[in-house]
């Protein structure tokens, strides 16, 4: 039982019972491996030196085979043990600008060379084998596999040049030359994963992304530019419509104020004055949503300005003389009717019934930087924006919030005439405003004669609800008021029926 204590073999097997105690006891992390390696690592060392087998000299003749055998396993196993800690230490300590998942293929690389010498210290230390002609005769094999292996090997050492370059990281957008774009969801030695736009999912090799033109529309930040082209006819001076173009970028909620939006005159010929609205916004994946809504805004500002859209480029316009009688033609709606028409808040009532609301509606013009009403008003009227940009902004001790921006056709004061209710922001025009105003006791006789009209009211005025509370608590929104019990009050305020 003495000798089983004291035999070498008998006390590694000690030592990997320790170290399987201590990698489940220590925590499953880059530092709890690399202290697992430290302790068994040290304990062998110590072992091997204690029973006189130094793991880097090379046995002199004078032990039996199985002796030999032993010591040479024991040694295979302290190299490959140090080859752990080193490795173990990579892992955790090589680490690029705190991006551990950047770092990895480095850290691959820089591992694989530890083992790889682990391995020929093996082969000199412990197999007696000259390490010199290894390394001549696997050259030789080394180069007819890689002459197999041309592709694979031109992608993995394309992907170590990108790592260490580093022109992409994941999470950015990025576009190549054949117009293949996406953002970085991983990379790895061989590739690079894309996820598009579309959700598909593209994967390109590394050799072809580090011979393509690499456009990272994330860097240095996440905003992005983009441009976007209008085309009016030349029925007014080009001034008049820059100022109509630039109200458009004004009034938009969706484009970032900082950088400051731009518009120019690219074009100017006998059929169009062609202009382009440059803009950003805070991310790429935000480019659709704002131009979006910078087509709508375009339409809205062209209607309220009186100008008029162009043909398409190079296209023919042919009119003929005399083919319509003006007499017979359709006199075109009023300018209140018009603007009627273009809020969803009317869609629901008959022609007769927008006529006869255009009809009592007032005509309020206000000055740039004039306040149109204050928070904590209760407004009498609807206010519908005829022409112009207007803000709706406060100041939250000491602090500027701007909550949104309104344009042609867009309204304020429902919480006053529906509810009865105060406004939460000041109303100010952010530009010459022509404000149309519709009273109170108007549009009560239209929701006596259509009660219907309060459900669709109560739609409309939650969702106006909720998204000003969410930008008014820095995009932190409270239920709000549900649709349903918004038109059960509106009902109760006018005193209509159910």
């Amino acid at each position: 039982m003495s000798d089983v204590l004291v035999d070498p073999l008998a006390q590694f097997l000690a030592l990997v019972v320790f170290r399987a105690a201590a990698r489940v006891l220590l925590p499953d992390s880059d530092l709890g491996r690399l202290i697992a390696n430290i302790l068994f690592f040290a304990a062998l060392t110590a072992l091997l030196f204690y029973h006189g087998i130094p793991p880097y000299l090379l046995e002199d003749g004078s032990f039996d085979v199985s002796d030999v055998i032993s010591h040479g396993l024991l040694k295979t196993i302290w190299w490959l043990g140090g080859a752990m800690v080193l490795a173990s230490s990579v892992r955790m300590f090589l680490i690029i600008e705190r991006k551990p998942r950047e770092g990895r293929l480095l850290q691959d690389l820089v591992v694989a060379l530890i083992y790889v010498s682990a391995a020929l210290c093996v082969v000199a230390y412990v197999f007696r084998l000259p390490v010199g002609t290894i390394i001549a005769t696997s050259g030789v094999f080394a180069i007819v596999l890689g002459l197999a292996l041309q592709s694979t090997l031109n992608d993995v050492f394309s992907g170590i040049a990108l790592n260490l370059g580093r022109p992409l990281s994941v999470g950015d957008w990025i576009q190549l030359d054949d117009n293949v774009q996406g953002r970085v969801v991983e990379t790895n030695w061989r590739s690079t994963q894309l996820l598009s736009s579309t959700n598909d999912l593209i994967v390109v090799p590394n050799s072809v992304l580090a011979k393509s033109r690499i456009t990272n529309v994330s860097g240095p930040d996440a905003s992005h530019g983009a441009t976007l082209k209008v085309r009016l006819a030349p029925t007014r001076p080009p001034s008049a419509m820059l100022d109509a173009m630039e109200k458009v970028l004004l009034s938009s909620n969706a484009i970032l104020k900082t950088p400051a939006p731009s518009v120019t005159i690219s074009g100017l010929d006998k059929d169009a004055v062609e202009f382009e609205l440059g803009f950003h916004v805070s991310d790429v994946t935000r480019v659709g949503n704002a131009r979006n809504e910078l087509f709508d805004l375009v339409y809205r500002h062209v209607e309220a300005s009186g100008l008029q859209m162009s043909g398409t480029e190079g296209a023919i316009q042919v009119s003929i003389d005399g083919a319509v009688n003006n007499e017979h033609r359709p006199k075109p709606p009023t300018t209140a009717v018009r603007l009627m028409e273009s809020i969803s808040l009317f869609a629901g009532l008959t022609d007769s019934e927008k006529e006869d609301i255009a009809s009592n509606m007032i005509r309020l013009p206000f000055r740039k930087g004039e306040i149109i009403a204050h928070r904590e008003t209760a407004l009498t009227s609807l206010m519908i924006v005829r022409s112009g940009v207007v803000a709706l902004e406060e100041t939250d001790e000491g602090t500027y919030i701007e909550l949104a921006r309104l344009a042609p056709g867009d309204f304020f004061g429902e919480r006053g005439v529906l509810l009865g209710a105060l406004e939460i922001a000041d109303v100010r025009a952010l530009t010459p405003v022509v404000i149309y105003e519709i009273p109170k006791q108007r549009l009560a006789a239209v929701l006596r004669e259509r009660p219907a009209i309060a459900e669709e009211l109560g739609l409309l005025l939650s969702a106006r609800t909720k998204a000003e509370e969410a930008l008014h608590r820095n995009g932190n929104p409270e239920t709000g008021a549900h649709p349903s019990a918004l038109s059960v009050r509106i009902r109760q305020f006018f005193h209509l029926s159910s």
